[in-house]
């Protein structure tokens, strides 16, 4: 159940989507003269591209009202970029050593003088600040102030069927602020902003799984319904749980103690501390310790954008990354910072109060767009959060996305974001086969064809039917390919776009495919109306994802305690170690793979009737999981040597 930011969640147990804007996420945005005016700097990425001139409806009203931020560069852009490369690469010699949240406001946050001559502009061109936080200042006014303060127009453009406002030309500012000025977000209007404070709706309709289940892979054979690549098939997953996930990623005697996660959603679920202790205490996890489980959340529960964002969709969100965490990692402390909408503003917010109040070593963020959403301007403000993390050792893992390549979703092949950023760890997704005695017997990379049981029972209907799901990857558009990928990444899918390559996603994967999903227990509203606690099977790289931050607590406690910080350096480093990776291909038997599902035709009883369904394993649309690296599942998995591998070399076993 991967959160999108644009669209609701699918009442299926793969779960969904939910909107934001997204930035493109390149290492930074270099300021250039305006050809027309030496004396002002552009600001690149400003002008969105669905701002043509067919497009273009005409000026906006000078009267209109905007609301902006304006992000602040800070003292020394390229010396911050620098030392978060330089801290996480493990053959530096200043790898590790991390800077505190205080030192790194002092070394390279905006000063005094930076912020006074930035709000002077911005005030004597008729706007009004609004906010001033240590990164950015929130200005509003109308567009006329707007216009004169960062010299272009705003027309109005169609955008599919709705119009929005947006720049006639880069942005640009007086050069004798532009070192101060990393880049302005907000000139134009599209997707709307939530303009009042709205009430969190209750918990969203139930969601049930039917069966029969295999409790293991393989436990139980569909006998009576038909063969698929010439044999019987299994009955899909009831839901892993962490006893076996721990066996299968190799935690061994390690329990995340002393280690704090974080995980980053929008909205929250108001029922989250009795969810996950009644989900740990059912499972035979460890139960939650006091004061383990922190919420930070908008000040005064301010939220927005409920309806737009589906609020109690995100429910599901938490709920899922907070029971993965902890079931993997039982002993880590895990903090919950949901953002007040599903818009980046808000989830910069919640990304920049854990770097600024260092609340976590380890963030999981299930949620993104794709790549065609990015805007360049969004993209340095997320970088700029990513690189005050990483010198901080803090590390970022986001997931990469349930449509595979895209193209099924949205007709073209690309990438999904903010999995793309050189800065972040992206995730990937598998099947995964754990059997009898909790032993790890394979994984596939995630991608699922679906068939329909025929009319009469006896066969498949258009086996093996239609792609519906996958784990995303594939190489980026705008990102350059980062150093730690080279030498790992075949050029085949690093120059894929570019003659001088560009970043791949993922990094590493885990568990996501639904069919060998995870059990997650939330309180959900029944179909009578009341609202209870029930479970049900659930995937997607949104699980990936907090499994592998959980998997990376592990590996922290092994460190000695010592943060991991921007993980995909040391990740690549210890590429074809041995013991290290499981190297997932798409089809590790031999033979064709599938699982038999029987769901409900309305997602919670069987009063519609059931829907009997074969799902192949190891299909990802046009994306393969292949011996070495690849773009669905990265370096691999972690396998049993993985966690032990960050052990202090004195401590590790020859």
């Amino acid at each position: 159940m991967r959160s999108n930011r644009a669209k609701v969640r699918a009442g299926v147990s793969l779960a969904a989507t939910l909107p934001m804007i997204a930035g493109a996420l390149a290492l930074g945005i270099p300021a250039a003269h305006a050809a027309d005016n030496p004396a002002r700097d552009t600001l690149k990425g400003t002008k969105p591209l669905w701002a043509t001139a067919k497009a273009d409806k005409g000026a906006t009203s000078n009267s209109a009202q905007v609301k902006a931020r304006v992000y602040l560069a800070g003292q020394d852009a390229k010396g911050l970029a620098a030392y978060a490369k330089a801290v996480s690469d493990p053959s530096s010699p200043l790898y590790g050593k991390y800077l505190s949240a205080k030192q790194v406001q002092a070394r390279y946050g905006a000063t005094a003088a930076q912020v006074k001559a930035v709000k002077s502009w911005l005030t004597g061109s008729g706007l009004k600040v609004t906010e001033v936080t240590e990164h950015y200042i929130g200005i509003s006014g109308d567009v006329s102030a707007v216009e004169r303060a960062f010299g272009t127009q705003l027309h109005n453009y169609a955008k599919g069927s709705k119009t929005y406002h947006a720049p006639a030309q880069t942005a640009s500012v007086p050069a004798a602020v532009s070192s101060a000025v990393l880049t302005v977000t907000g000139l134009d209007n599209a997707p709307h902003k939530a303009t009042h404070d709205d009430t969190l709706p209750p918990p969203g309709t139930v969601f049930k799984n039917s069966g029969p289940f295999s409790s293991y892979y393989g436990s139980n054979t569909a006998s009576t319904l038909p063969s698929a690549y010439g044999s019987k098939i299994p009955y899909a997953i009831k839901g892993y749980t962490g006893k076996q996930l721990r066996a299968a990623y190799g935690a061994g005697t390690y329990t995340g103690k002393h280690v704090r996660v974080a995980i980053t959603d929008a909205y929250a679920s108001p029922t989250i501390a009795f969810d996950a202790g009644t989900y740990a205490k059912a499972h035979g996890d460890a139960a939650w310790k006091t004061s383990q489980l922190h919420q930070v959340l908008p000040s005064n529960y301010r939220y927005t954008g409920a309806d737009e964002c589906d609020a109690s969709g995100w429910y599901g969100e938490e709920t899922l990354d907070v029971e993965a965490v902890h079931a993997v990692a039982p002993d880590a402390d895990v903090t919950y910072v949901g953002a007040a909408s599903c818009l980046d503003d808000d989830l910069l917010d919640s990304l920049s109060k854990i770097v600024d109040n260092h609340l976590a070593d380890i963030v999981s963020n299930s949620w993104g767009d794709i790549e065609a959403n990015q805007t360049p301007d969004l993209a340095a403000a997320y970088d700029q959060v990513f690189q005050l993390g990483a010198v901080q050792g803090i590390g970022f893992y986001f997931s990469s996305g349930d449509n595979g390549d895209e193209v099924a979703n949205t007709g073209t092949k690309q990438v999904d974001t903010p999995a793309n950023s050189a800065w972040v760890t992206a995730v990937g997704g598998t099947s995964l086969a754990v059997g009898k005695g909790d032993k790890y017997l394979w994984e596939t990379g995630w991608g699922t064809q679906k068939a329909a049981l025929s009319a009469d029972g006896k066969s498949w209907t258009n086996f093996p039917g239609a792609f519906t799901s996958g784990a995303g990857g594939g190489t980026s558009k705008t990102v350059a390919e980062p150093y730690y990928q080279k030498g790992v990444v075949p050029d085949s899918l690093a120059k894929a776009n570019s003659a001088s390559g560009n970043r791949v996603v993922p990094d590493i994967a885990a568990i996501a495919d639904p069919n060998t999903g995870f059990l997650v227990g939330q309180t959900q509203t029944q179909a009578d109306g009341t609202e209870a606690y029930s479970e049900y099977r659930i995937g997607g790289t949104s699980l990936a994802a907090p499994t592998i931050a959980a998997v990376q607590a592990l590996a922290q406690e092994a460190n000695g305690g010592k943060a991991l910080g921007f993980a995909n350096p040391a990740i690549y480093a210890k590429y074809n170690k041995a013991g290290v990776f499981h190297d997932v291909t798409d089809n590790p038997t031999g033979n064709g793979l599938a699982v038999a599902r029987v769901d409900f035709a309305n997602g919670y009883d069987a009063t519609a009737g059931l829907l009997t369904s074969v799902r192949s394993l190891g299909k990802d649309s046009s994306l393969s999981a292949v011996k070495g690296y690849d773009d669905v599942t990265g370096v691999g998995s972690p396998a049993a040597g993985y966690v032990q591998s960050y052990l202090p070399q004195a401590h590790r076993k020859h």
